[in-house]
Order: C-alpha cells, then structure tokens, then sequence
C-alpha cells in the first residue's frame, strides 16, 4: 500500500515535488478560505503587529496603507518578517510564536501603543498578554478566514496542518484517527492534540519544514 498524506492547503509547485520527488502520495485542498475586508488605520496610534502572512497581505492590499518612518513593526514568524522586508518593512522584532512577541512587548515595549492587524479567528494569547500587563493597543480586523468543511474517505498516514483553523475546519469532518498530524507550530499543535496524541511540530515555521518532516518520518 502506497503511503499517502493530505495538505489542508494548496501547496506551490516547488513544494509539491519535494513530497512527490520522495515518493510520496499527495492529496491537497484549501481547508480554509481567506478575505480581505476593508479596514481604516488609525495612524496616530503606535507602532505595528502582524502575527500572519495573510495579514500582511491584507495590509498591504490596503490603498490607504502605509507605514512612517517612526513605526516600529513586530511579527511572528520567518515567513511573514520576509513578506514584509520584501515590501521594503523594516522588522523590529521576530518571535516564532504570539506568545513570545507578545512577552516580548510588555518587557521592551511596554509604555508604547500598537495596532494589531489580526484575521476575525485570531489566536488569544498576544492580546490577552498584552491587557493582563495594560499594554496600549487596538486590533485592526483586516481578512476573515472561513472554514471549508470537507469529508475524505481516504485514510492518510499524515495530515498537513498550517493554522489552528484548517485543524477545525479538517476535523469537522473528519478524524486524524491513526494519521500523524504534521503541524507547522506550536499553536497548530495545540489546536490538534485536542484530537490526536501523533502529533510533528515543524522546527522551523515553514511549509517546506513541514513537508521535510513528514518525508522524514513516513519514508
């Protein structure tokens, strides 16, 4: 029987051939769908936070959009810091997690105000940090992300998880079950031990570090 795993999002199609050039089967599907809003940015208030690429997207989707001089940007993860320097940002602070920027913040940052530009499913712990220690801040809601329920009959030897939502949106329908849950951090991670104990965190946050995992551990 032929090994198998399903990507609860399109992959590129450099991506796809590291799973195929290893001789692995691949199913692949949207999980997730994304979209952008529109959104008015208080430029009077503090520096930036973006804690995912699509909020990057979002903000630069923006016509009103941009940013002075004298804001500081913070942002989690390597991906989205290269979005941004890609667009001529200038990163103050990378943390891989909400969690950790967010600790971050309260011992650097403290006394300054920020704009989180944030998704309508966005995680807790970077606000609810940021209020327990009565740090200045507004959320800027700038995409919604809605979950594409979809039923597999297929049993897959790993699932490839990238959000806390395309784990909701998965399980909806379906149960990992025996499948080992590859999952692109830590808060993916969380999110799918509430339904599996065979879970893989990436050890580095990247869709190519996920599939080097899976590879790794189903070949």
């Amino acid at each position: 029987m032929s090994i198998s795993i399903l990507s609860t999002k399109i992959l590129s199609l450099a991506q796809k051939e590291l799973v195929l050039n290893s001789g692995l089967g691949l199913v692949e599907y949207n999980a997730i769908k994304i979209k952008f809003i529109d959104f008015k940015i208080d430029k009077e208030h503090g520096h930036y936070i973006f804690t995912s690429q699509n909020g990057v997207r979002a903000f630069l989707a923006n016509k009103n959009r941009t940013i002075s001089k004298d804001k500081k940007v913070f942002c989690v993860g390597e991906k989205t810091k290269s979005l941004l320097e890609k667009n001529d940002v200038k990163v103050i602070k990378m943390a891989n997690n909400s969690k950790k920027l967010a600790e971050y913040i309260v011992k650097n940052n403290k006394k300054e105000s920020f704009l989180f530009f944030c998704g309508n499913k966005r995680r807790e712990e970077l606000p609810l940090i940021l209020k327990e220690n009565k740090v200045d801040f507004k959320e800027v809601n700038v995409y919604e992300t809605t979950l594409n329920k979809k039923k597999f009959s297929t049993a897959f030897n790993g699932v490839l998880f990238f959000s806390p939502s395309a784990v909701e949106s998965y399980v909806a329908q379906n149960k990992i079950q025996e499948s080992i849950a590859f999952c692109i951090g830590e808060t993916t991670a969380i999110a799918a031990k509430k339904h599996s104990n065979n879970i893989v965190t990436a050890t580095k946050t990247t869709i190519e570090n996920v599939i080097v995992q899976a590879v790794k551990h189903l070949k």
